[in-house]
């Protein structure tokens, strides 16, 4: 019955029942989100945190080829479906502010060509979203974007800068780079950063006045969009579906988002610290009962003993005709 009912409604509907409640919370989120820690130690956020976004995708595997998926099982060699989940999330906020599904077939860069964010903002990718055109657009928007940079990527050095600690050893190099598609020329600043005990990274961005460790940091921060999914993956049943159409499938996802979205908020109300699957373990366990579920998470003990004794107070049955 779930199924045949899901066919029927409309998902657009449980898409702006997620807008709405991303417009009425978002202030709240930006405002809660717990400090910024590194390394065991707290951090006061920079300008360019409270407009950081990210960009990435997760795919998830359908049990049938309803949507066009890639590449094959590897025992049955049979090709699967699978939904690809587009998102950008404002990392202040800590949930996707866009979202958009499609096919697993879709490429990762097809949401950068359709997102305009406000100027000044910062955007932090991967190098699945490399696409110089769409850089050329965010740097005419006044967007500054970081991502990881493709080897094959063909460009011509203006400058370079090299690097070195007091002990003699290439902290990292610094390039002015151009660009060229066509008649498109793009300039970007290209950072080679050496570590001690790991493999170089090589980061792309159109930002020249940003030092070497913010663009590295805002690389870092990137990784909360996947601790995003990651989330949503443990905590949501995301691993089966109650319908066979695409419908119903995007609708269960809406619905996955907006509980998401909803534990976030009480998460973050709770004055003490709560594992996020903590919350939604509670909350599954307490869905039922009429007790004030911030309070309770905050002082467990003392708000079951205030319950029960409220239960305790409560007038005797009356008595039946048969007492």
């Amino acid at each position: 019955m779930l199924a045949e009912a899901n066919i029927r409604r409309p998902k657009e509907f449980f898409a702006s029942v997620y807008a709405y409640l991303l417009e009425k919370y978002a202030k709240f989120l930006a405002d809660s989100r717990p400090a910024k820690s590194y390394k065991g130690q707290t951090h006061e956020p920079k300008d360019w945190e409270k407009l950081l976004y990210m960009m990435d995708s997760t795919t998830i595997t359908l049990f049938d080829n309803i949507l066009k998926g890639v590449g094959r099982h590897p025992k049955s060699g049979k090709k699967k479906g699978g939904m690809k989940v587009h998102t950008v999330m404002k990392y202040h906020v800590g949930v996707p502010m866009v979202v958009q599904l499609t096919s697993a077939a879709k490429h990762d860069h097809y949401l950068l060509k359709e997102v305009h964010l406000p100027k000044d903002s910062t955007l932090a990718m991967d190098r699945g979203y490399v696409d110089i055109a769409q850089f050329q657009r965010l740097t005419e928007e006044g967007v500054c974007y970081v991502t990881k940079m493709k080897k094959s990527l063909k460009y011509e050095e203006l400058e370079s800068f090299t690097y070195i600690n007091p002990q003699g050893l290439v902290t990292h190099i610094d390039k002015k780079v151009l660009f060229t598609r066509g008649e498109l020329t793009h300039e970007a600043r290209r950072v080679e950063i050496f570590y001690a005990n790991k493999k170089p990274v090589v980061l792309l961005t159109n930002n020249f006045d940003f030092t070497v460790e913010d663009i590295a940091e805002i690389y870092r921060l990137r990784w909360a969009i996947e601790l995003l999914y990651k989330q949503l993956k443990q905590n949501f049943p995301l691993h089966f579906f109650y319908g066979e159409s695409v419908n119903a499938i995007q609708i269960q996802t809406w619905v996955v988002l907006i509980a998401n979205l909803l534990i976030t908020v009480l998460s973050r109300s709770i004055k003490r610290h709560c594992a996020f699957s903590q919350v939604v373990t509670m909350v599954r366990l307490m869905l039922m009962y009429y007790v004030d579920f911030i309070a309770f998470m905050e002082n467990p003990e003392k708000t079951w003993n205030d319950f029960l004794a409220k239960e305790e107070q409560k007038a005797p049955p009356e008595l039946s005709l048969f007492d």
